[in-house]
């Protein structure tokens, strides 16, 4: 059963004494009809969360002219001139849709605006005309009724419609099938560069339940994204890409606390639209080799990612070292240490200086670059970084060491 089938009859046709009053008192309002908009508006904009950051043509103008349409509607349609027309609430409530306003936020638009007419039906109404306004009151609520059914109807298809056309946005991108056109054609925005996150959780699920992630942690990121998030999903989860300008420290608190279930997500940055297949991969990538809930960037799992194969991870492996180079003697300090096994006073003995030194350099090169080479974590980055430099090395050389 549709909505508008399940909507409360209308209030019956009065007699003829009571109609005559119901279209005085109809009368006396169509003056009104101007005030009466700009009293919705100032009350919208007073009560309705969000309405104040509306534009301000949108406040003045749309919102406005839509309110003397409706009010303009009702009053000729008591009086038997004409039925009152929905389809400007309709498109409008397709507009709002689209540019995220909120059906909370617009259903209640629509309760100040009958408490505002039934107001102004109170104070129209003269001794004696009690059953008069009894009769337009039922009327103006079951007309409003009809009314809220049809916007919310229209509101729900265009959110339909621009979630579809925020999928097939966020497949181009991913493809690097040409993006502009579909954004173009789609008339959404086209961001300059994209944070892009793989989503999964941490063990296998159905796809319904990854699906259903998916919409969790998109939610809980939306707010930060300003309603700009695209989204596409997959079995595992799926990718969501953000304005590139997205601070990591949201993600993290976002992702923290509030989900159904805990969330692994691989984060990449692409500078431009072009660049999101290839961040995208990366992501996906940084979130199956993440072994615990929350937030992973390359750095974050930079060994085992390398490790894995992935050729595109080598040079920031390598830049692991590049805050020592400004430094004298701290890259020697480390690469002599793992050369060492660990002993401070055989690092000191070959590099001919007091073991207090070696202490001061690695603690400085820990300071520098945020690992600690007296650690595992830190030892086989290091590492790592010092081989991948020295093969460098070589190949500019021509001499790759054995």
């Amino acid at each position: 059963m549709s909505q508008r089938s399940a909507s409360p009859p209308e209030a019956p046709e009065p007699g003829h004494d009571i109609r005559e009053q119901v279209v005085r008192m109809a009368a006396r309002l169509e003056p009104r009809i101007n005030q009466l908009a700009r009293l919705v508006v100032e009350r919208q904009r007073a009560e309705v969360p969000g309405f104040d950051r509306l534009p301000g043509d949108m406040q003045d103008l749309e919102i406005a002219s839509a309110a003397r349409h409706t009010i303009r509607g009702f009053l000729r349609c008591v009086q038997g001139l004409a039925d009152t027309d929905a389809e400007v609430l309709r498109e409008r409530a397709t507009q709002r849709a689209a540019e995220g306003v909120h059906l909370t936020g617009l259903l209640r638009a629509y309760h100040v605006a009958t408490e505002v007419v039934t107001d102004a039906l109170c104070a129209a109404a003269r001794p004696g005309e009690e059953a008069a306004l009894l009769w337009l009151t039922r009327r103006l609520f079951t007309t409003v009724n009809s009314l809220v059914e049809q916007a919310t109807e229209a509101y729900l298809l265009g959110m339909a419609d621009q979630q579809a056309a925020k999928r097939e946005l966020a497949a181009a991108l991913l493809r690097g099938d040409a993006p502009q056109e579909v954004a173009a054609r789609c008339g959404l925005p086209l961001e300059p560069g994209y944070l892009v996150l793989s989503v999964r959780a941490p063990g296998p699920q159905e796809p319904v339940a990854a699906r259903r992630l998916l919409r969790q942690v998109l939610g809980r990121l939306a707010p930060a994204a300003d309603g700009r998030a695209l989204s596409l999903p997959n079995e595992q989860g799926g990718h969501i890409l953000l304005p590139l300008g997205t601070p990591h420290a949201d993600l993290v608190r976002n992702l923290s606390t509030g989900l159904s279930r805990p969330v692994i997500a691989g984060v990449a940055l692409a500078a431009t639209p072009g660049d999101v297949p290839a961040a995208a991969e990366q992501a996906h990538r940084i979130a199956a080799i993440a072994r615990t809930p929350g937030v992973h960037r390359l750095q974050d799992v930079l060994l085992d990612y390398h490790l894995a194969g992935s050729k595109d991870s080598a040079a920031e492996l390598a830049a692991l070292l590049d805050p020592l180079d400004g430094h004298a003697g701290l890259v020697e300090a480390v690469a002599a240490f793992l050369d060492c096994d660990l002993d401070r006073r055989r690092t000191a003995q070959a590099l001919r200086v007091h073991p207090n030194t070696v202490d001061n350099r690695l603690a400085r090169a820990a300071q520098l670059t945020g690992l600690d080479p007296h650690t595992t974590h830190g030892v086989q980055l290091f590492g790592a970084a010092l081989t991948l430099r020295r093969l460098a090395e070589g190949s500019t050389t021509g001499f790759l060491p054995g």
